[in-house]
C-alpha cells in the first residue's frame, strides 16, 4: 500500500492506493491561511503537522489493514513558501507563502544579478524562495541571524515524517537557487542572494528515497515494516506525474486557486524573459515549462464572496454552451500577475461594466477573463518553440462546461477530460512513492488517465474569442500604469 500526500495552500489531501494505483481511500484537512497585511500570505508549519497525523490517524481508523501494509510515501507540496528554522529544527516565523508579494523589490534586485536567469532558467519572481530571505534579512535581521535550514513546505512534512532535511529538484527548482539545468544548487545564485549551501536541504529526484518513515509514526498506525518516503515533487510536477505528463508535448491546465498551463520536455530549454517557469521535472533527466497566473478560481471565489452565490451557483447559472464573449472584460490580476508580466503591483479590473448587466454577466466575464489570461499563457509558452496539440483539463473550474468550452476555444485547443477518480497531485505523489519503493520504469507506472470527453474549440466562434482576447490584452498597460 501507498499513500500520497498533497500538501495544498487550504488543506491537506491524503490518498491510500495500492501498487496498481487503485484508490482505496481519501481524506482532506484543512487549515487557515492568514494574510496579516496587504500582499501577505503565511501559514504555521506546525498546522501541516496537525493535519497530517490528523488524517493519517483517520486512514488507520477506516483501514487498518491496509495502512499495516504500507510500503511507500510520495510528497507533493505547494511550492516556494520559505519554511524558516534554527539549528534545532524550531521554526523561527510562519511560513511566507508562494502568493505573498511583499518581497518584490528583493526579487527585482535579485533578478537584476549578473547570470541569474542562466543558473536557475527563470525570472525571479516576488513568490519565489530567495528573495524572502532577502526580504527577512532586511526587515527581521534577528530571525535572518538564526537561519540554520530553508525548506519549502512539503519538506517540513518530510522532516517530521523521516527526520531528514531533503528537498527534490522540481520543488527547488522555484527557489531561485537551484541551477535547473544541473539539477544542483548553485553556489552562485545562493551567495547573491545571501544563503550558503549548508542552509539548504540535500536533493533527490522525486522518485528516489529520501528517508523512511520514523519508528514512532509507524507504531502509531500500526504498520508492520520499513515504509520509504520518496522525494516527491512540487504540486505542478506531481500532478504532472498524476496525470502520465512527462513527455515531450504532453501537457495539462489546471483550473485551480492559481491557472497553470503546462507543458512535459525532453530537455533544459529557459526563456526567463518570457516569464514562462522552466523547472526540473519529478522524475529523472525530464524538466517542464508552464505558463501561470496566480488566481484562476480564486476570482471565482472574490465573485462568490461578493455577490453572496457559491461558486457552484454562479457557474450553474451559466447557460449550457457558449455563444461568443462577453462585452464586460475582466482582468483577473486580484493577486498581481506572473505569466507573462510578472507584475506583483497590477490589480484587476471589469471594463465595461453596464447598469444592465447581472450576477450571470459578472461570471461569464470572470470565466472569460481567466481563459483569456491562459491564452496568455499559451502565447508565452508558443514563443519558447513549446507546441501543445491538445491538453488534459482538471481542477475545479474544470467542473463547468461553460468553462471548459470557453478555455477550449480561446485556446484553440481541444481539452480532455479524464473519467472519474484521481489524476491529480496526491495521486501523483504516490505514484512517485511506488516509484521509490518498487523501481518499476515510469513509464509504466505514470499513465494517463482514461478520457471520458474531449471538449473541442467552437470553430464558428474562433474569430470573435480571439478579438476578444485582443481587447483584453490592450488594456493592460492602462493597468499596469504603462499606456
Amino acid at each position: 500500500m501507498y499513500l500520497g500526500l498533497d500538501l495544498g495552500t487550504s488543506g491537506l489531501k491524503v490518498i491510500l492506493t495500492d501498487v496498481a494505483g487503485r484508490v482505496l481511500d481519501t481524506v482532506e484537512m484543512h487549515y487557515a491561511n492568514p494574510h496579516p497585511q496587504q500582499g501577505w500570505s503565511e501559514q504555521d508549519p506546525a498546522d501541516w503537522v496537525t493535519a497530517c497525523g490528523a488524517a493519517l490517524d483517520a486512514l488507520h481508523t477506516r483501514n487498518p489493514d491496509a495502512v499495516a501494509a504500507l510500503r511507500g510515501i510520495g510528497l507533493s507540496g505547494q511550492m516556494h513558501g520559505a519554511t524558516i528554522l534554527d539549528a534545532a529544527d524550531q521554526v523561527l516565523r510562519p511560513c511566507i507563502l508562494w502568493n505573498d508579494t511583499r518581497a518584490a523589490a528583493q526579487a527585482a534586485w535579485l533578478d537584476a544579478q549578473p547570470g541569474i536567469h542562466a543558473i536557475t532558467g527563470n525570472i525571479v519572481f516576488p513568490g519565489f524562495t530567495a528573495p524572502k530571505l532577502l526580504w527577512l534579512k532586511e526587515h527581521e535581521p534577528e530571525t535572518f541571524e538564526k537561519v540554520a535550514k530553508v525548506l519549502l513546505p512539503k519538506d517540513y512534512l518530510r522532516l517530521w515524517l523521516t527526520g531528514e532535511h531533503v528537498g527534490d529538484m522540481s520543488d527547488s527548482a522555484g527557489t531561485s537557487w537551484l541551477d535547473v539545468g544541473a539539477r544542483d544548487w548553485s553556489d552562485v545564485a545562493l551567495s547573491a542572494g545571501d544563503m550558503r549551501r549548508d542552509q539548504m536541504p540535500a536533493l533527490c529526484e522525486g522518485t528516489a528515497v529520501s528517508g523512511h518513515l520514523r519508528d514512532a509514526l509507524r507504531q502509531r498506525w500500526g504498520i508492520a515494516g520499513p515504509v520509504v518516503v520518496a522525494g516527491g515533487g512540487g504540486d505542478n510536477a506531481a500532478a504532472a506525474c498524476g496525470a502520465g505528463c512527462f513527455a515531450e508535448g504532453q501537457g495539462f491546465v489546471s483550473l485551480g486557486t492559481s491557472g497553470v498551463l503546462l507543458a512535459a520536455k525532453d530537455r533544459f530549454t529557459p526563456d526567463a524573459e518570457s516569464a514562462v517557469h522552466t523547472f526540473c521535472h519529478a522524475v529523472p533527466d525530464r524538466w517542464y515549462q508552464m505558463g501561470v497566473i496566480l488566481a484562476a478560481t480564486d476570482c471565482m471565489n472574490w465573485l462568490s464572496r461578493q455577490l453572496g452565490q457559491t461558486p457552484a451557483d454562479l457557474t450553474g447559472a451559466l447557460p449550457d454552451h457558449i455563444s461568443g464573449p462577453s462585452t464586460l472584460t475582466f482582468l483577473p490580476y486580484l493577486s498581481g500577475e506572473r505569466t507573462p508580466h510578472n507584475n506583483a503591483q497590477v490589480r484587476g479590473a471589469f471594463v465595461g461594466l453596464d447598469i444592465a448587466h447581472t450576477p450571470v454577466d459578472l461570471t461569464q466575464a470572470v470565466v472569460e477573463g481567466v481563459s483569456f489570461a491562459l491564452r496568455d499563457c499559451l502565447a508565452a509558452l508558443n514563443g519558447t518553440g513549446t507546441d501543445l496539440s491538445a491538453v488534459i483539463a482538471m481542477g475545479g473550474g474544470a467542473r463547468s462546461r461553460y468553462w471548459l468550452e470557453t478555455l477550449a476555444t480561446v485556446l484553440n485547443l481541444p481539452l480532455s477530460i479524464p473519467a472519474g477518480g484521481e489524476f491529480g497531485a496526491a495521486l501523483g505523489a504516490a505514484r512517485l512513492g511506488i516509484a521509490a519503493d518498487t523501481g518499476a520504469p515510469v513509464a509504466e507506472i505514470m499513465t494517463q488517465p482514461a478520457i471520458a470527453q474531449t471538449i473541442d474549440p467552437r470553430a464558428d466562434l474562433q474569430d470573435r474569442y480571439a478579438a476578444g482576447w485582443e481587447r483584453y490584452r490592450a488594456l493592460y498597460p492602462a493597468l499596469a500604469g504603462t499606456a
